[in-house]
């Protein structure tokens, strides 16, 4: 009896202290065992440490909204913040303005303040720090075009809040700040900053020192706002726009009603989770669910939506717009975007899709020539990398349905960008001598190592990119070719079908791989399939060397196929690839070829030509080892980690291609119907689709292990080929997979219908 109540007391004793820590932990906020939604699962610290070359950034933003925010240091292991940032207006640019509480001596005052920082946590709709030199609790949270700053000050000292433009006009008016900063090419961004309560004293900060005034003015105009002592909580909130500073204060005032930090969080947050939530998925690890929705959250960072109250300004021809009711996005970098962001976009909100793409064909028609952009930003067209893949995003979205764009005028804005634009990449000049060779001869014609460029349009960094612009090029000439025949163009279609098949030109017959030829049509011999070409591959290749291009004919599978003499020696070709050596030391490799990092042999994981090789094993008969590659490459490379992305995230480009996979099917063609089908990871995944239809895949017995495919069914029918339809997906249905530990080599075998 005594033992027994001994017991008893000890139960009671641990029952109560867990009780305690429960309390205790739940008063530090939900984590994601206590919170399923989706938001929950996302770690915005995922990848921020890279590889090598660029990180992921931590963004707070609400879903394709211009204002975003993430803090500004060094890197992730960076020891100081620069101020705090108000907006950032491009994909992993500076913030436009910055904002300094400050407690010390002014003495020390700087435009935009380091400060010493700990304890912080950034969730898609949130962000806290503390500055602990400065003992300042800093609290966040976005809305679309304006945001919300509140601060909680342990020192009984006078505050000063100093405001920075970089390059621009800060003004005081009594009730609230304004003013601009140019961001180049005749695009301002403008801010309107209004405090809870009104500051005691304005000053302006010019060469460290304060003096009375309030407008600011040039580089590193800075306005200071002093506080009275005594100041506990001081919260202000701002608005943003490229329209006018007009426009911001109406941004604001229509979206932040009051200065409740907490309401405004708890919007954001349901925000969030109504756009994640489109997919819902069941089973694996808290882990799997962390990296599927962390990757879905970085593909609603880009394009933006820059419309405001109907309007919106485009630095395509530097004036504003009506928008007409469809908003206009920007901030799109094709090049990656299109092979699966854009056919994501289609599947779970294909309305958005259509004003993105209508937002490109307004973009030809105000800019000088009426051609499609290839890499639109804030402030205009940057043209950079190679090819002209908007053409691939009009026809994808075309042959699944959307019709929210003009497609005569997207064909002709295409058709300009391909054969008026130099095919030369990172330039907007007008098509040159290389441009007329590759219409005459069908292929970019290499120069020989140490022979001199002429060239003018040609960018002295970039180079040619031959057998890269080539092979790009084919795939959007294809596309093209699509759209002339959905329009009706017959001979314009036979013209382009015909041109489509450049690739060819450049394969070589006896190594299997697209050989860079002069202009005399003869293969540049030595030739190092991994390392000719200089950095980055440029002089013939494009950041990825040979062993990449080898299968960049996204459009023709199955004459690539036959070129290698058929599916068994494809099958080696592409086994042969994942198991060569780098060929020189990480050292060496890296310096030479900085962005063909995660490698699994000559295999690149981080750069967006290689997101579709793994699938192709589907198409040779063996798909099989497209289940075994996929699960490899994303338990390898994609993970719950401060490096959990192997390489050079784009805004969305290759999350997208984790989120395809992990659900079991990617879009290997964009600008055919047709998804190929991996290995899911999730034992049912619930797809809602745009039209409001739901679309299933349910994997029965799944786990690390069993990842290979045993059986399938498609809406209760066997499903016996590894391949999908976009129509089986949009009308809404049922993908039941049987997994197993072993691969069932005869199941998918049967050739595409």
């Amino acid at each position: 009896m005594i033992a027994d109540s001994m017991t008893n007391k000890k139960v009671t004793l641990i029952f109560f202290i867990c009780l305690f820590l429960g309390g205790a932990m739940a008063g530090r906020g939900q984590s994601v065992a206590d919170d399923k939604s989706p938001v929950a699962y996302v770690n915005p610290y995922m990848g921020n440490i890279s590889h090598l070359l660029v990180p992921t950034y931590p963004t707070v933003h609400l879903p394709n909204s211009f204002l975003r925010v993430y803090p500004e240091r060094h890197d992730y292991t960076g020891d100081r913040l620069r101020g705090l940032p108000l907006i950032i207006t491009s994909h992993r640019g500076s913030s436009a303005f910055n904002l300094s509480p400050f407690q010390e001596s002014t003495a020390a005052l700087q435009p935009v303040v380091s400060y010493s920082y700990d304890n912080e946590d950034i969730r898609p709709y949130a962000y806290s720090v503390y500055l602990d030199e400065q003992q300042i609790e800093v609290g966040f949270a976005p809305s679309h075009q304006s945001a919300l700053y509140q601060f909680d000050f342990e020192r009984d000292e006078s505050v000063f809040l100093a405001i920075n433009s970089r390059n621009g006009t800060l003004k005081w008016d009594g009730k609230a700040l304004s003013g601009y900063q140019d961001i180049g090419n005749r695009t301002h961004v403008y801010i309107y900053l209004e405090p809870e309560v009104a500051p005691r004293k304005v000053s302006v900060l010019r060469d460290g020192k304060l003096t009375e005034g309030t407008v600011a003015e040039g580089r590193s105009a800075c306005v200071v706002l002093q506080f009275g002592d005594g100041t506990e909580t001081l919260r202000l909130r701002y608005g943003i726009s490229f329209i006018d500073a007009d426009q911001a204060r109406k941004n604001v005032h229509r979206e932040i009603k009051n200065y409740d930090l907490t309401a405004l969080q708890e919007a954001g947050k349901k925000v969030w989770n109504d756009a994640l939530g489109k997919i819902e998925v069941t089973g694996g690890t808290d882990n799997d669910k962390a990296v599927f929705y962390t990757s879905l959250y970085r593909t609603f960072e880009r394009p933006v939506n820059i419309s405001e109250d109907g309007r919106y300004f485009s630095a395509f021809d530097g004036r504003v717009h009506a928008d007409k009711g469809i908003p206009f996005y920007t901030d799109d970098w094709i090049w990656d975007a299109y092979r699966a962001h854009h056919p994501l976009n289609v599947l779970i909100d294909s309305k958005k899709e259509e004003h993105i793409l209508h937002s490109f064909v307004t973009m030809a028609e105000q800019m000088e020539h009426f051609w499609l952009p290839t890499f639109p930003e804030i402030n205009g067209d940057s043209r950079r990398m190679n090819s002209n893949h908007g053409v691939a995003t009009l026809l994808d979205a075309y042959v699944k349905g959307l019709k929210g764009f003009d497609l005569e005028k997207a064909y002709q804005a295409a058709k300009g960008a391909i054969t008026e634009k130099t095919l030369a990449p990172w330039s907007g000049a007008p098509a040159g001598e290389l441009d007329a060779f590759f219409k005459k001869h069908g292929y970019i014609p290499a120069l020989r190592e140490g022979e001199k460029e002429t060239i003018p349009e040609v960018n002295n960094f970039e180079r040619r990119q031959p057998v890269a612009v080539t092979l790009g090029t084919s795939y959007d000439i294809w596309c093209l070719a699509q759209l002339a025949k959905a329009l009706g163009k017959k001979e314009e279609y036979e013209f382009f079908l015909k041109q489509s098949f450049n690739y060819r030109n450049l394969f070589h017959p006896e190594t299997h791989f697209f050989h860079p030829k002069d202009d005399k049509g003869e293969f540049i011999e030595p030739f190092d399939y991994v390392f000719s070409g200089g950095l980055g591959a440029r002089g013939y290749y494009g950041e990825n060397n040979a062993w990449i291009y080898r299968w960049d004919v996204q459009h023709n599978i199955p004459d690539l196929i036959a070129l290698m003499g058929g599916k068994e020696k494809f099958v080696e070709n592409l086994d042969d690839m994942f198991n060569q050596p780098l060929g020189k030391s990480k050292q060496d490799f890296y310096a030479q070829l900085p962005d063909h990092t995660g490698n699994v042999g000559q295999f690149s994981m981080a750069n967006e030509p290689s997101l579709h090789i793994p699938y192709l094993y589907n198409y040779a008969g063996q798909p099989w080892k497209t289940q075994k590659r996929i699960r490899t490459l994303l338990n390898e490379w994609f993970r719950n980690d401060l490096m959990g992305v192997p390489g050079d995230e784009d805004g969305g480009g290759m999350s997208a291609f984790v989120v395809f996979s992990k659900l079991g099917f990617y879009p290997v063609t964009p600008g055919t119907p047709v998804y190929s089908i991996g290995s899911p990871v999730f034992e049912r995944a619930q797809v809602k689709l745009a039209n409001g239809k739901l679309f299933e895949v349910i994997a029965e017995n799944v786990s690390d292990t069993n990842k290979y495919i045993q059986r399938a069914k498609l809406n209760g029918k066997t499903l016996d080929t590894p391949w999908l339809s976009h129509t089986d997906l949009i009308n809404g249905g049922k993908l039941e997979l049987v997994m197993g530990d072993k691969a069932n080599k005869s199941w998918g075998i049967a050739p595409q219908k």
